[in-house]
């Protein structure tokens, strides 16, 4: 019985054109079996949805389902964090994302997304006062994540790896919209203004706000905007200390929350 990575580096390596019998030499697989793997890609595919970490195997590959990774990230970066499950010496990590309990459906996405990721294991729900705990336990969720660190996220550096930044650039819709629906959100401003049209005193109008205290997970949101081509504004809120300084971004122009409206949808 061969590993789902053994299996798929020798497809790999046939698929550049290396002959079975090389591909048989480097790897120790026969090559009857090679060619039947050649035929029915069925019997690699298979094992896409394994326990195995894409970023541990031989050649590290991607999460399979990049859309829901990307959506995945967001939520982490703005509401997720990673704890020991159990006993720290197993070294098993627990993903843990904080959901308002004003936003059911935005638990059941999150819950969603997470199995996307782990299709073979059990997502939880853990209640709390006013919201959820949502998470899944697993030994590679740092390979997954490998801003996890000591400290808060705002304490240290957060720095997309060249592969999450492909993903991110390929699935800018996904981040962004995790990101809103962890640290941001949707609402009506009201401004006091009398209009000489119909003398109304105050008019109003949507806009999607964006807080955090990291300039890094700012700074990412701000660049995947950028991407998408929407326009936004941001500025700091000062704090004393040891509070750190808020850093809000706006969105408000008419096109632009049109087109946060296509992608980021409602948080439920």
């Amino acid at each position: 019985m061969y590993s789902p990575h053994d299996r798929r580096l020798a497809v790999s390596l046939l698929d550049s054109g290396i002959s079975s019998t090389e591909v048989s030499r480097r790897t120790g697989i026969d090559r009857s079996t090679l060619r039947e793997w050649t035929r029915d890609r069925s019997l690699v595919d298979r094992y896409l949805g394994t326990d195995l970490c894409p970023r541990c195997e031989p050649i590290p590959r991607p999460p399979s389902r990049p859309d829901a990774y990307a959506y995945l990230l967001g939520l982490y970066l703005g509401d997720g964090c990673l704890t020991p499950a159990g006993d720290p010496t197993k070294g098993v990590w627990r993903l843990r994302i904080m959901c308002s309990d004003d936003r059911p459906g935005l638990i059941d996405e999150c819950a969603r997304a997470l199995a996307l990721i782990r299709p073979d294991h059990v997502v939880s729900r853990v209640p709390s006062q006013g919201c959820t705990e949502v998470h899944g336990n697993w030994k590679h969720w740092p390979c997954l994540l490998p801003q996890h660190g000591p400290g808060k996220k705002h304490e240290r550096r957060i720095i997309l790896e060249p592969w999450q930044r492909r993903i991110v650039d390929e699935h800018t819709g996904p981040f962004v919209r995790g990101l809103i629906h962890s640290d941001g959100c949707r609402l009506v401003n009201r401004v006091k203004r009398k209009t000489p049209k119909d003398g109304r005193t105050h008019y109003e109008y949507p806009r999607y706000q964006f807080v955090n205290v990291s300039v890094d997970i700012v700074e990412l949101f701000t660049e995947a905007l950028d991407r998408l081509g929407i326009a936004w504004k941001r500025h700091v809120q000062r704090r004393e200390e040891p509070r750190r300084d808020l850093h809000v971004v706006s969105v408000s122009k008419r096109d632009a929350v049109a087109r946060m409206d296509d992608f980021v949808g409602p948080e439920y």
